[in-house]
């Protein structure tokens, strides 16, 4: 009676940097856990890109990095579909400091009255969101950490609970549990009663507990200790490549991170698949360039394009 395994995926709907391409819209991804939509990021256009490649509109949460417009200015017009579309439920909003300000803002331009409840909230790095007020995050918890983009720019981890141990079926039978309830019960590491009298635990019965699934999101940033920190371990990062090696002068002025310099974080971290977004309007047809210097340093690398989905599969 092996454990239901969740779903768990990425789907990349904007991968380039500063400005959309023929080829790449401006930055946005979907994290889609057992049927919850999670959006990071909402750049220009990106209502247009879930229609694309059909991710829902019925998802309550988007969470921010910074407030640079390729980041954000789609929530206006997404926001608008969501009012046309009849809705009434709340829709949450995450971001750092300023957001209560710029997104605000943002909610009110052309129109009168948002006709569902908006709640911005500020996170800080440390902060952790553990409720969603849907039921759907006993499971998880969004943490926030640092980055080095400027103006408190932030980025988030989704970490899963740990599972129950490996169930073995023989065992269980052996110790003359019925297959059936109780089988549920001793995973879940609970003690049963048999119609003889005895007692069964699950020690021998089930094996040691399991980690759960982690995805780190960095936003814009600089290679940094903060996201190593966050992304231990991690069984996808998602980091920001803006240039090749080429240019690793301008990313270090403008806060952004080569290939290379991604790769080494994902090295450090020992994470076991790095995939590259947010790339230069200059790598937008091709990024093999970018894929051929960071898998020098960390061979489990691909480029985002749009469109791409990710699953991430438990591997205990």
């Amino acid at each position: 009676m092996p454990p239901y395994s969740p779903m768990l995926a990425v789907t990349f709907l904007g991968t380039s940097a500063a400005r959309p391409t023929v080829e790449r819209n401006v930055s946005a991804l979907a994290l889609v856990r057992e049927g919850e939509t999670l959006l990071f990021e909402c750049g220009e256009g990106t209502q247009r890109q879930m229609l694309r490649y059909g991710v829902s509109f019925a998802l309550s949460e988007i969470f921010f990095t910074h407030f640079h417009a390729d980041h954000f200015l789609g929530v206006i017009g997404l926001i608008r579909t969501l009012g046309l579309q009849g809705r009434e439920e709340p829709l949450r909003l995450y971001g750092p400091k300023g957001g209560k300000h710029v997104l605000g803002q943002a909610i009110s331009l052309g129109v009168e009255r948002v006709p569902f409840p908006i709640e911005v909230i500020e996170v800080k790095p440390g902060a952790i969101m553990r409720d969603a007020g849907s039921g759907m995050r006993d499971a998880y918890e969004i943490h926030v950490f640092a980055t080095e983009h400027g103006g408190g720019s932030v980025g988030y981890a989704l970490r899963e609970h740990e599972r129950p141990g490996r169930f073995d079926p023989e065992k269980a039978r052996a110790a003359g549990v019925p297959e059936g309830p109780l089988w549920g019960k001793l995973q879940r590491g609970e003690t049963v009663g048999l119609t003889d009298g005895r007692t069964v635990t699950s020690e021998g019965i089930v094996g040691p507990r399991r980690p759960g699934r982690l995805v780190v999101f960095t936003g814009d940033t600089r290679p940094c200790a903060a996201v190593v920190d966050a992304a231990q371990g991690a069984d996808l990062l998602i980091h920001e490549a803006t240039f090749g090696e080429e240019e690793k002068d301008r990313a270090k002025e403008t806060g952004h991170s080569t290939a290379r310099e991604a790769a080494q974080v994902a090295l450090a971290a020992k994470a076991k698949r790095l995939v590259l977004s947010h790339v230069s309007a200059r790598y937008s047809i091709s990024a093999e360039e970018l894929v051929k210097e960071a898998r020098e340093v960390f061979r489990e690398t691909t480029v985002a394009k749009d469109g791409m989905t990710v699953e991430v599969p438990f591997t205990a």
